[in-house]
């Protein structure tokens, strides 16, 4: 399974403090495994100061707890989850931008291997340069030379010609008002699309 980094992590929480607040039953080790050491220790930390405040000052009904400030484990471990919740969220974005980076510099290494392999082996530049660009699609990374390389299943293709038998069926049953309007608008789409690839 990949390990959990800085961008799951704000979804992940969410589902477990959603959890939490709906009394499920989660154990301890689930609840546990989204949060750092730290984040750990603290809620260690403020489950041990419930039990010492249970010590301290005894309740007798549920109001006289609330007036003491007691807390139930579960209680504990949602008001730690709602502070590391913030933190991952206010961290997401360098997340993000971390990932970017090391997949960014991992397909900068591919190519450059792939490159120097395929030099080691004579080859010339161009299929030099080739071959470290497939290179980069075997590893489901975006090719250097701006190609896209697609690859359908045949799951995938079965999907597109059910969509199109839908959109032909949908068609059939237009009135010729609606016809009209699709035709045109069609029409204008394709226009719209050759003008911008008169562009580039």
């Amino acid at each position: 399974m990949p390990k959990l980094d800085g961008t799951h992590l704000p979804q992940r929480m969410e589902e477990r403090l959603a959890d939490l607040k709906a009394g499920k039953e989660v154990a301890a080790r689930d609840v546990k495994a989204l949060l750092n050491d730290e984040q750990v220790e603290a809620m260690d930390a403020a489950w041990a100061e419930q039990q010492a405040l249970r010590k301290k000052k005894k309740a007798r009904t549920k109001e006289e707890e609330k007036e003491l400030g007691w807390k139930s484990k579960r209680d504990v471990c949602i008001e730690v989850y709602e502070r590391a919740l913030n933190d991952a969220q206010d961290n997401e974005l360098s997340a993000w931008k971390k990932k970017q980076q090391n997949s960014e510099i991992r397909a900068a290494r591919i190519f450059f291997e792939a490159w120097d392999e395929a030099d080691k082996v004579g080859k010339r530049k161009e299929e030099a340069m080739n071959w470290a660009n497939n290179e980069l699609t075997r590893a489901g990374l975006r090719r250097l030379d701006g190609k896209t390389v697609g690859h359908q299943s045949k799951r995938d293709k079965e999907v597109f010609e059910m969509e199109e038998q839908l959109r032909a069926a949908m068609r059939k049953q237009l009135t010729a008002e609606e016809l009209e309007k699709l035709v045109a608008f069609e029409k204008h789409e394709k226009a719209l699309a050759a003008k911008n690839k008169r562009r580039w």
